[in-house]
């Protein structure tokens, strides 16, 4: 079984130990500071959390069954995850594009699942945590023992995923506008340069970075990038 991070976080409290320790769980995602860092905080509490999670992982699906783990607590999960699909049989996370759940109770037998006994899984519990028309981010916990997730692990599954999207979103947001502040920074440093190299006004500076940009088949970011490092080069 996967270490946990949080051996302060109580197992699988009820009522409202259990509003408590989601309480508790949805600060330590906000805490997070970046996307990836939510994803690995989340999979690490889904362990404590979820009634009967011994592994857990967070993975983008794909339309045509490819799937990327993001996030993981061992090794095992990145087996079972990266693993494709049989020829002509639907892997159980498939019944995610309709449904928000997909369980499997035991991998013995389980044709979309076959692959996880072979690795010691034999209980699936697979979210949704995110979906379009061409992606899904699925949220799963993985035991040993076949039918180890029951409804309480179903409910408490399902509101902790609502607390994951909220903080991923958060983190996500916080991210761009970081990166949005850098990119401003960088862009005002290059139109200087320009200004100063070819005595020139801030707007004609500035549409000169952008000509040159669409010119180079460059990222504006990544041409300022290269205008600032040369500046500071001695």
């Amino acid at each position: 079984m996967a270490a946990s991070r949080f051996p302060d976080l109580p197992r699988f409290p009820a009522g409202a130990e259990l509003a408590e320790a989601l309480t508790d769980a949805a600060c330590r995602l906000h805490e997070t500071s970046t996307p990836d860092s939510t994803l690995d905080a989340a999979v690490r509490l889904t362990v404590d959390l979820v009634p009967g999670a011994e592994h857990a992982g967070i993975s983008v699906i794909e339309r045509d069954n490819r799937r990327q783990t993001l996030a993981w607590t061992d090794e095992v999960v990145r087996a079972a995850e990266d693993g494709r699909p049989e020829p002509g049989t639907q892997p159980y996370w498939h019944r995610l594009w309709t449904v928000p759940v997909a369980e499997v109770e035991d991998s013995e037998g389980d044709e979309g699942a076959d692959a996880l006994s072979g690795l010691g899984l034999r209980s699936v519990l697979s979210l949704r945590l995110r979906a379009d028309r061409r992606r899904l981010t699925v949220l799963t916990a993985y035991a040993r023992k076949p039918r180890a997730f029951d409804e309480s692990a179903l409910r408490v599954g399902r509101l902790f995923t609502a607390h994951v999207g909220i903080a991923l979103d958060s983190a996500t947001v916080r991210e761009q506008l970081t990166e949005a502040m850098r990119t401003r920074d960088l862009i005002g440093q290059a139109t200087g340069i320009l200004m100063e190299r070819m005595d020139m006004d801030a707007s004609g500076a500035f549409d000169s970075l952008v000509r040159a940009s669409q010119r180079e088949n460059v990222k504006l970011r990544d041409l300022a990038r290269r205008i600032v490092d040369a500046h500071e080069t001695p």
